[in-house]
């Protein structure tokens, strides 16, 4: 059952959402060659400590995860993308880091994802494709976000990611997606990274969704790491992952996961 948010309800959405986007930038300023994976997991640890915040990840144990996730943000590194697991391991120059956080303040859900290059992009068209794929989730995200208004449909959003990803010559994975959120982290709907415009469900005010596209250079296909949880792309190439919480107003979509 879709449930829709009261104006009020959607003003707590984007208290925990700027928590959401102060606790990423700051790990993003921090997330430099050196830099262990271990210490941005605690570093955000100590941020939803002091705010007394809820993660959302900590003892989430979907179907497809292998036991109770036991960490407060997913970071997935090169070829890693999603539901990365924190591990011993320092960031090098170059390297593309996903960071994917969700957390509950006084019992609302926010739900964001960014990707960062760690130091200097690697050198000649490797780097730029760094970039240029990091670029295309960010895109892609601006258009599904504009296209989630009243009037439009649930495949408009889809389709909005799917044309972008075309326009880069992405692949598109729809195992995993965005989805609605509001008080849990996962409610109805799904949001894949592909449609067709005019399908789907109607948009109205008060949905709120977490969108987010993720792309893998050269493939839609995954694999999981032996832990159970990581998931990468099969090919090896680089992935990038952007992802906001917003809500559907009547004067058209509100993003939610912004610093004030």
């Amino acid at each position: 059952m879709v449930e829709l948010k009261t104006p009020g309800e959607i003003e707590a959405m984007s208290v925990t959402g700027t928590f959401v986007a102060e606790v990423l930038g700051d790990l993003a300023q921090r997330a430099e060659p050196g830099v262990n994976l271990l210490d941005l997991e605690h570093r955000a640890r100590d941020m939803i400590k002091h705010r007394g915040a809820e993660s959302c990840y900590w003892d989430y144990a979907p179907s497809f995860g292998k036991g109770p996730f036991r960490n407060v943000i997913c970071l997935a590194v090169n070829d890693a993308v999603l539901h990365g697991l924190p591990h011993d391991y320092e960031l090098r120059d170059g390297d593309v880091l996903t960071m994917d956080m969700a957390v509950s303040i006084d019992g609302w859900v926010a739900d964001s994802a960014r990707t960062v290059i760690v130091g200097t992009p690697r050198p000649g068209d490797q780097g730029r494709e760094d970039v240029r794929l990091v670029e295309a989730t960010e895109r892609a995200l601006d258009e599904a976000i504009a296209a989630a208004r009243p009037g439009n449909r649930l495949g408009d959003i889809s389709a909005a990611v799917g044309d972008v990803a075309s326009r880069y010559g992405y692949p598109v994975n729809t195992e995993f997606g965005g989805h609605g959120l509001g008080r849990t982290m996962h409610e109805e709907p799904h949001v894949p990274n592909a449609g067709r415009p005019g399908r789907g469900m109607p948009l109205r005010p008060g949905l709120t969704l977490a969108i987010e596209p993720w792309f893998a250079a050269g493939t839609d296909r995954i694999v999981y790491d032996p832990d159970g949880w990581t998931i990468r792309s099969a090919d090896g190439s680089r992935t990038a992952h952007s992802e906001h919480t917003i809500a559907i107003t009547e004067d058209g979509p509100r993003i939610l996961t912004l610093t004030s």
